[in-house]
C-alpha cells in the first residue's frame, strides 16, 4: 500500500469545532459520571493512541480538537501525520494532560479518528488499483448526515476526489429525474437540453445513462459528463471510444477492490464509488492510558 503525504486542507474549523461540540453534548462528556467519581480534578495522564490494524490514517487534527473542546490543557501530540500508512501496533499520537478530560473526550476523539481513517483506508485501496491509469476516483454524497466535510476530507487524504459536495454545485440527471421527464413525453435529448436552460451557465451538466443509445442521444444534445450506471464493461468501453474526449464519462456502479482496475481501463475518466463512505469500516485505534497520581 502507498504512502502519500502531501497536505490536504482541513474543513472550516468553525464547522469542525460545532462538529465536536454536539459529539460531546451527545455523549454528556461533561456529566460523565464515572470519570467524576473515580479520578480527582488534578490527577495527570499520559496515553498512547494505537493503531491496530494496518491502514491510512486520517483526523489526527479532529481527534486533538476534541481534546482541547474538553478541556484546553488536554494536548494530543501526532506521531504520524495524516495520510500516513501505519501497520498495527503503530503509535499514531500521545495525548496528556488532566486525566479526567483525558477519559471523558476520549470516545469522541476515537470515533472520529477511526472512522475517518477507515475512510481514508478504503479510498486508498481503491486508487492504489488504479494508480498508473488516467482515472480520478471520486466519492458520492452516499455520507454521514452532518459529517459530509470531514468525510470527504478523509476521502482526499486517501488519495482520492470529492463529486459535487450538494444538490447546487451541479446538475446530475438520474434515473428519477429521466424517469420524471419521460412521464412528460421527453427524451433523453429534451432532458439535457432542458436542464441546460434551467440552470445557471457555469454549472456542468451531467446525466446518468444505461445504454450506448441514450449516451449517444445525451452527448449530442451538449451534455457535459456522461454517467454510465451499472453499465458491462464492453458496452462502457463502446461509449467511451464513441465519446473521443467530447464529453467526459463516468463510471458508477458496482464498483469495489475486485473490479475497479477492470472498470478503468475501459478509458473512463472518473469512477465514483459510495462504497468509500457508507461502507468504509472504521479502522481499530485505541487509547492505552498510563494515569498518573494527584497534585
Amino acid at each position: 500500500m502507498s504512502e502519500r503525504l502531501e497536505p490536504v486542507p482541513l474543513p472550516d474549523p468553525a464547522l469542525v469545532y460545532d462538529l465536536i461540540a454536539a459529539a460531546l453534548a451527545e455523549d454528556g462528556a461533561h456529566r460523565d459520571v464515572t470519570t467524576l467519581a473515580l479520578v480527582p480534578p488534578d490527577q495527570q495522564g499520559r496515553g498512547r493512541l494505537l493503531a491496530k490494524s494496518s491502514g491510512v490514517i486520517a483526523g489526527l487534527p479532529v481527534a486533538a480538537a476534541a481534546f482541547a473542546a474538553m478541556d484546553e490543557e488536554v494536548e494530543l501530540v501526532p506521531a504520524v501525520a495524516d495520510g500516513a500508512w501505519v501497520e498495527p501496533m503503530t503509535t499514531i499520537g500521545v495525548v496528556s494532560g488532566p486525566l479526567r478530560s483525558i477519559l471523558s473526550a476520549e470516545r469522541v476523539a476515537l470515533n472520529f479518528l477511526q472512522r475517518l481513517s477507515g475512510i481514508a483506508t478504503a479510498t486508498r485501496a481503491l486508487t492504489d488499483a488504479v494508480a498508473d491509469l488516467p482515472v480520478r476516483v471520486l466519492d458520492t454524497r452516499k455520507t454521514t448526515p452532518g459529517l459530509r466535510d470531514l468525510e470527504r476530507y478523509a476521502v482526499r487524504v486517501g488519495g482520492g476526489h470529492n463529486h459535487r459536495f450538494n444538490l447546487s454545485d451541479g446538475v446530475l440527471i438520474k434515473d428519477n429525474h429521466i424517469a420524471a421527464a419521460r412521464a412528460r413525453g421527453l427524451s433523453i435529448a429534451d432532458i439535457v437540453r432542458e436542464a441546460r436552460r434551467g440552470a445557471p451557465h457555469t454549472l456542468r451538466v451531467e446525466i446518468e445513462v444505461t445504454r450506448l443509445e441514450e449516451a449517444q442521444a445525451a452527448l449530442a444534445a451538449g451534455a457535459d459528463v456522461i454517467l454510465l450506471d451499472n453499465m458491462g464493461l464492453p458496452e462502457m468501453a463502446e461509449v467511451v471510444t464513441m465519446v473521443r474526449g467530447r464529453a467526459l464519462t463516468e463510471a458508477s456502479g458496482g464498483v469495489t477492490l475486485a473490479t475497479v482496475r477492470a472498470i478503468a481501463l475501459t478509458g473512463v475518466d472518473l469512477i465514483s464509488a459510495g462504497s468509500i463512505t457508507h461502507s468504509a469500516a472504521a479502522l481499530d485505534i485505541s487509547l492505552e492510558v498510563e494515569a498518573g497520581t494527584s497534585g
